[in-house]
This record gives C-alpha cells, structure tokens and sequence, in this order.
C-alpha cells in the first residue's frame, strides 16, 4: 500500500530500538510505574498485499478484507534492537482507505504489543501500546509512526508500566 496512490500506505510499525529513556514518577498514583519513552529508527519490509477477498473491482487496488502484512526491522544509533511483525485488515475504501493493524515489537528484552489505524499518506499513525511480555510485561501507553516516504520511519513509544496487582 505504501506504493501504490490509492493504498492504505505507511502501515508497519517498526519498533525497537533506542530506549531513549525519560524517566517521570508518577506522583499520587501508586498503579503505575515510572514512565519510559523508546524511539526508534524504522526500515519497512517491502509492501506485501494479500488479496483474501474474491469479490474484487478490477479498477481498485484493494478490497474490503484484504491484508497488508509486515515485517519492518528497528535500530537506535544504526544498530539493530529487533523488529516488528503484523498484519492490517482493510477496513474501509472510501472516502479515504483504512486498515486495522495490530503489531508486536520484538526487542531483547521482552516484546510490546501495539494497535493502530493506518490512513493513506504521510500522516503520523496513532500507536495504543496494549500490552507486552518479558520486561514490558505491564506496559500500556501511546505512541507514534511516521513514515518518511523513502523506505524508513520514526517510532515512538511512551511506556506507562502499571503495577502488577494480586
């Protein structure tokens, strides 16, 4: 979809990479831990489309249903820290074309979980960090994905650890 005008475009996520740590307490809410914000460099897999419905218009590049599947690699400082794999389901085609997107980042020390909404065009997508294993185990939090258009992208993460209760 990135490549194609009327694609979902700028859909993976790449996320790993640069803990580019800041640390704030959360004064007043004993629920959640300190706060982290990961940043990292993005290098897109080459777009992959699966035609998975059979009612087609041959004029269109996508149908309803059909997924855009993703392996991206992530690096901080030009080093590789891991990589994301997912998949988004078109959802709509007009008046703007929309996939569903789910997304897991692997990093070395555990994996985040994330969901977004991928819209054609450069604008920034909307990253809902929903869970995670290994030292993420108890995130939650937000994000952001930009695509510049070259083949790369920026992730940002902001990590909210929530306490492990019982």
């Amino acid at each position: 979809m990135r490549r194609t005008p009327a694609a979902v475009a700028a859909l993976p996520l790449a996320l790993i990479g640069v803990m580019a740590v800041s640390t704030a307490s959360q004064a007043g809410d004993s629920s959640t831990g300190p706060a982290k914000r990961l940043v990292f460099d993005v290098v897109f897999s080459p777009f992959t489309a699966v035609a998975t419905n059979n009612v087609r218009d041959p004029n269109a590049p996508f149908s309803l249903g059909d997924e855009i599947l993703f392996h991206d690699q992530l690096f901080v400082n030009g080093r590789s820290v891991g990589d994301s794999v997912g998949s988004c389901v078109v959802v709509a085609l007009a008046p703007e074309a929309l996939a569903n997107c789910t997304g897991v980042f692997r990093l070395a020390r555990g994996d985040v979980a994330a969901q977004f909404v991928a819209v054609q065009g450069p604008t920034p997508k909307d990253v809902a960090v929903t869970g995670g294993t290994g030292t993420f185990r108890n995130v939650g939090g937000d994000g952001s994905l930009v695509e510049f258009g070259d083949g790369t992208g920026k992730l940002t993460l902001n990590l909210i650890g929530f306490a492990s209760r019982g």
